[in-house]
């Protein structure tokens, strides 16, 4: 995919900088300026927030977008944020912002539709990879097929899910931008090459993450299904949501550690 529309972008400076933008609350909503923890879990769904604070101790953290908690049991070290949104512009902008911050590590947790049939709804997929079918990514790294995790954490949720004894496969995803645009023969393509998923944002946060120098890692369940080339969901399955509390506490001890 190429996509810069302005020839060497990359050599260019920002007009404005997300410190800029901080620096602007500072001055003119104080009340929404606060000291972000040390690492931060970003979550697409309601299951994660809703078990998180049925099963953890958590304090609601009001100032900034979304809904966020902190995990006392971390000494606040780990914050939980979700109910901004989906795709990757949003979920971008909202990294930058709490990079500005301080962030230093974060986990992208959500659900994802398989390519292959052998996968079943709710199996844990960690990504290590993911191909920029999405726009954002361009912006910040030069044009290439993939963007790539980062490999300190993803060690870490891997070590965290075998010392738990869960069963997951690391693999590619395919990030898109637009999930009703997702061809029969761009599906066929991907499930030959073995991509083993489809999601909205992976791709696009590995490269801000490349981009800004922090940390960043992605565990997926599979909650729908495109490996016969035709869509099946189970979003609201029980298999869909053991597996949302799986990567939901494998991210938790992953950035505690």
């Amino acid at each position: 995919m190429v996509f810069q529309n302005f020839k060497n972008k990359h050599a260019g400076d920002s007009v404005f900088s997300p410190e800029d933008f901080v620096n602007y609350l500072k001055k003119t909503h104080s009340d929404r300026i606060f000291i972000p923890p040390e690492n931060v879990i970003l979550c697409y769904s309601k299951t994660p927030l809703e078990y998180v604070k049925e099963q953890y101790r958590v304090s609601r953290e009001e100032r900034f977008t979304g809904e966020m908690y902190l995990f006392g049991e971390t000494g606040n070290t780990v914050g939980i944020l979700g109910n901004f949104g989906i795709g990757a512009p949003i979920v971008v902008t909202i990294v930058e912002e709490l990079i500005a911050l301080g962030v230093k590590r974060f986990i992208s947790i959500g659900m994802a539709g398989t390519l292959q049939k052998s996968f079943d709804f709710g199996e844990v997929i960690v990504c290590e990879k993911a191909i920029r079918d999405e726009g954002t990514s361009y912006h910040y790294l030069e044009a290439g097929k993939y963007a790539y995790a980062s490999g300190e954490v993803t060690d870490r949720i891997k070590w965290v899910l075998d010392r738990q004894g869960q069963k997951y496969v690391v693999g590619t995803s395919w990030t898109i931008d637009a999930p009703y645009r997702e061809t029969v023969a761009e599906a066929k393509q991907y499930q030959e090459e073995g991509v083993t998923t489809v999601e909205m944002e992976a791709s696009a946060l590995f490269a801000v993450a490349q981009y800004r120098s922090v940390q960043m890692g992605a565990i997926f369940t599979v909650s729908d299904s495109l490996a016969e080339l035709q869509w099946s969901p189970e979003f609201h399955s029980e298999k869909t949501r053991a597996g949302m509390e799986i990567i939901t506490r494998a991210a938790i001890e992953a950035l505690a550690g």
